[in-house]
């Protein structure tokens, strides 16, 4: 199932915040605190309710501490944004270190992680929203970009335009699906589709499509 090993870290992760609830905070832990408070805060009631305050009250600590550590609203939200990105990069790392990985497992990682982290997911591509320059967001997110372009066969800083349109191939299909899923774009499709079939099901259709139709990954 797309969703079942991430669901299991969420699960831990909703432990690890109640349990820094109860937890005094020393100087080296606050910032990350802050960023778990944030995420919090928008996993529970959305990204318009994130603001520098609404961080520190969550965390418990001052409400001049965001600023101390981040700045202000957009250097928070693009630190966190940062975070995502490190996190599915881990989880690209460990599918492709798997003696066990197989064809579109990063496709699988990708989808999985958006359907378990979905305002975490839109926030780190709301460039609206990020300072995208941030040295933190950049490496973290060109590091999660290598991996998948990895997925795709390509092993190379200096990409040919047809190891170029592959990356970028995958990706739209990839991405496009998790934002249509994200935005309930699928419910109709399911609905109309034979009894029983899940948004892994239909996934999986999609990729098999792609592999007979359009692109060929490399195996």
């Amino acid at each position: 199932m797309i969703c079942s090993q991430t669901l299991v870290k969420q699960n831990l992760y909703s432990v690890k915040i109640e349990a820094m609830k109860t937890t005094p905070y020393h100087h080296g832990a606050l910032r990350e605190a802050l960023l778990d408070a944030a995420e919090t805060i928008i996993r529970r009631d959305g990204l318009p309710a994130l603001t520098l305050r609404a961080a520190a009250r969550e965390a418990g600590v001052s409400h001049a501490a965001p600023s101390h550590h981040f700045g202000d609203l957009p250097g928070l939200l693009t630190e966190l944004a940062a975070v995502g990105f490190a996190r599915f990069a881990a989880q690209l790392r460990e599918i492709n270190a798997s003696p066990l990985h197989k064809r579109w497992d990063g496709a699988r990682a990708y989808v999985a992680f958006a359907a378990a982290n979905p305002a975490l997911f839109q926030l780190m591509f709301r460039s609206d929203r990020l300072d995208v320059d941030r040295p933190s967001y950049v490496a973290a997110r060109a590091e999660a970009f290598a991996f998948l372009a990895q997925a795709r066969g390509v092993f190379t800083s200096k990409p040919s335009l047809e190891e170029l349109g592959n990356i970028v191939g995958g990706w739209s299909l990839i991405h496009g699906f998790a934002m249509l899923m994200l935005d309930d774009r699928l419910k109709p499709l399911l609905a109309v589709a034979p009894e029983g079939t899940s948004t892994d099901d239909l996934f999986e259709a999609v990729l098999a499509s792609t592999d007979r139709n359009v692109f060929r990954p490399a195996g």
